[in-house]
């Protein structure tokens, strides 16, 4: 009887660690939704639950605002991506996003008492953040607020602060933040993802998804 209840129990644990509330909470033009094991994309509206393997595509001069417990996800125009891992517990979050195409910008601010851990990994980079605030698309960097470690698929990691910016090169070498500076590079917006095709209130989720951890201690 023991170990019945034991497996019981560490099976009702598993089930609890995945019952982090996602949905979309605005939406603007054409945005496409695949629920997992559904074959077609449907029309998305708002307050339609994520769930882990959840796609997300946005159309020409569309957007879509995802909020994952404590963390917002600005979906710009042009971009497909999905969720490989929803995960709440009393003390933490655990979100991880695998960005296929596009920008994103994310907002990351866990309550007090709570660390939030957020992962976005694209074909070419991995950025992992201590920070809140951030651009990023499959190979360019921009850091507003906090600091992202930020890696391409040679291995090689930057530090990148606020008001900094890297991107990683066909080779998977990552450019140093000082480099970027003198350069004054900033990430290229995709046709259709212009501050003015943007509405005002898109900015309380502004921050990107490509490869990048968010982690808050």
């Amino acid at each position: 009887m023991k170990k019945i209840l034991f497996v019981t129990i560490f099976i009702l644990t598993g089930l609890y660690a995945f019952s982090q509330d996602a949905f979309i909470d605005q939406l603007t033009g054409t945005v496409g939704i695949k629920q997992p094991k559904e074959e077609v994309f449907k029309t998305a509206n708002k307050g339609d639950k994520i769930f882990k393997d959840t796609i997300i595509q946005t159309s020409f001069r569309s957007y879509a605002i995802i909020k994952i417990g404590s963390t917002l996800i600005t979906v710009r125009p042009l971009t497909t991506l999905s969720l490989t891992e929803i995960q709440s517990l009393e003390e933490s979050e655990t979100i991880n996003v695998n960005l296929q195409m596009g920008r994103v910008r994310v907002d990351v601010k866990p309550p007090a008492g709570k660390k939030a851990s957020t992962t976005l990994t694209s074909p070419s980079s991995v950025a992992s953040v201590r920070g809140t605030s951030f651009e990023f698309d499959i190979n360019n960097l921009y850091v507003s607020e906090g600091t992202v470690s930020f890696a391409g698929n040679n291995g090689q990691t930057v530090l990148v602060s606020e008001g900094g910016n890297s991107r990683v090169d066909r080779t998977g070498q990552v450019s140093t933040p000082w480099d970027n500076k003198k350069a004054n590079l900033m990430p290229p917006s995709p046709a259709g993802t212009s501050a003015k095709e943007m509405p005002a209130s898109s900015t309380i989720a502004s921050n990107s998804i490509f490869t990048i951890n968010v982690q808050f201690k």
